[in-house]
């Protein structure tokens, strides 16, 4: 079991590197000599430079020039250990499975995306200017409001009306909830804690922002979770992150916008026919 963790760590390894965004992977036919001198050859394999200083780096977080001799003698048998258990699984046939191959394809499939993605993008830096305009496209689609509720969770709609009978008797709600509820959160008297509408399914947030504050509904309420009794206790305005707290992630969405734009014009140029 050591070893197939060990492998798969590995595996993994390689695949991150490759996916990573900014990953120096040199470019088909774009090796120099010296990259090209292979590190090592298993079974007659050879395992190329260009190879091994990307799994280094995927493994380290450092170029290999930078680690010591162990360092590299390490990663090395790692990466020979990680050639031989691969060829031995071709030789066994498990490339040729449906799903093992389909696995393969994706991940060429991801990886040659990051790569266009990268190239696409790198003199298309968002300007200050489309980083505002996002911001305000993402404020304006926010919560203007977020709600502090309770709920109590249970299996039937009849004893959900059960409960709001009592309810309506002046029971008190946390009680109940420790009681009768399902739902982890009835430790804490059925509390939710502050939440948007967007964080819950749409039946429970719907009755949520239809109440008032201190009501409950009047009705159960059902999700694919069970049927709930809700009670608001409080309302707030919700404040927006600032502008400079969120600019990293913004560049990210203006980015995946105009990398977006660009495959969707692939679409329509492209002749694609789709079979039932």
């Amino acid at each position: 079991m050591k070893s197939v963790r060990i492998s798969a760590v590995l595996a993994a390894a390689l695949l991150l590197v490759a996916c990573k965004p900014g990953a120096n992977a040199p470019a088909a036919g774009a090796a120099t000599s010296a990259d090209a001198k292979p590190v090592a050859t298993v079974d007659g394999k050879a395992i190329a430079k260009s190879l091994f200083d990307t799994y280094a780096k995927g493994v380290s977080g450092k170029e290999s020039a930078e680690l010591t001799e162990e360092q590299r003698g390490q990663i090395l048998d790692n990466l020979i250990r990680a050639e031989l258990i691969a060829s031995q699984a071709e030789k066994d046939g498990l490339a040729a499975k449906p799903e093992t191959a389909s696995m393969l394809e994706l991940s060429r499939l991801n990886i040659l995306q990051q790569e266009m993605m990268q190239k696409y993008l790198a003199d298309k830096t968002p300007t200050e200017q489309e980083l505002r305009a996002e911001y305000e496209t993402q404020v304006n689609a926010l919560s203007k409001q977020e709600y502090h509720a309770r709920h109590i969770l249970v299996a039937t709609e009849d004893f959900a009306k059960r409960l709001i009978a009592q309810l309506d008797k002046g029971a008190n709600f946390e009680q109940l909830a420790r009681r009768e509820s399902i739902d982890s959160s009835k430790d804490n008297g059925g509390d939710l804690g502050w939440f948007t509408p967007d964080r819950m399914v749409p039946p429970f947030s719907a009755a949520v922002v239809a109440l008032k504050k201190g009501e409950y509904t009047k009705a159960p309420v059902q999700t694919q979770y069970g049927w709930h009794v809700i009670r608001l206790d409080d309302v707030r305005d919700v404040q927006p992150p600032p502008f400079d707290s969120v600019k990293d992630r913004l560049v990210q969405i203006v980015q995946a916008k105009k990398f977006k734009a660009y495959a969707d014009e692939l679409m329509k140029t492209a002749k694609v026919v789709k079979t039932p």
